[in-house]
């Protein structure tokens, strides 16, 4: 089975915004947008985006719905589920992780499915160190 990366919304903005990231990230999210089902984003990250956009901490050229359309216009990638298992789960996370609702739905996401998420965020990363989490840094 191939593995399948949760996309956080740093990764994603890297890849729309077409910034560098770490070489074996890149490579990874080649690998997988070949496979067209190993690449996932959350639907709390259209949230999260809608939030960064109100607050001016995303700006982009376009909407905040043209820029989510980019989004789902990345090849190979899908709309991972969130059920409200999912979100439930996100409050009973075992270890030390942040109060961050957005990093809590992410994490509780990718242990539903199996998901190596693929972030910057520290939390994440170290939630990951924890043995909590399966993490790539891009």
């Amino acid at each position: 089975m191939n593995p399948r990366f949760l996309l956080d919304s740093c990764a994603i903005i890297y890849i729309v915004e077409q910034q560098r990231m770490k070489r074996v990230a890149a490579e990874t999210i080649g690998a997988a947008s070949a496979t067209g089902n190993s690449l996932f984003v959350s639907p709390i990250t259209a949230w999260e985006f809608g939030m960064l956009f109100a607050k001016g901490r995303l700006r982009a050229s376009v909407t905040m719905r043209d820029y989510w359309d980019r989004v789902v216009a990345i090849k190979g990638v899908n709309l991972a589920l969130m059920p409200p298992e999912v979100l439930m789960a996100s409050w009973s996370l075992p270890g030390n992780i942040h109060g961050d609702p957005w990093d809590r739905i992410i994490a509780a996401t990718a242990r539903e499915y199996g998901f190596t998420v693929m972030t910057r965020d520290r939390a994440l990363l170290d939630y990951a160190r924890e043995g909590h989490l399966s993490a790539l840094e891009c």
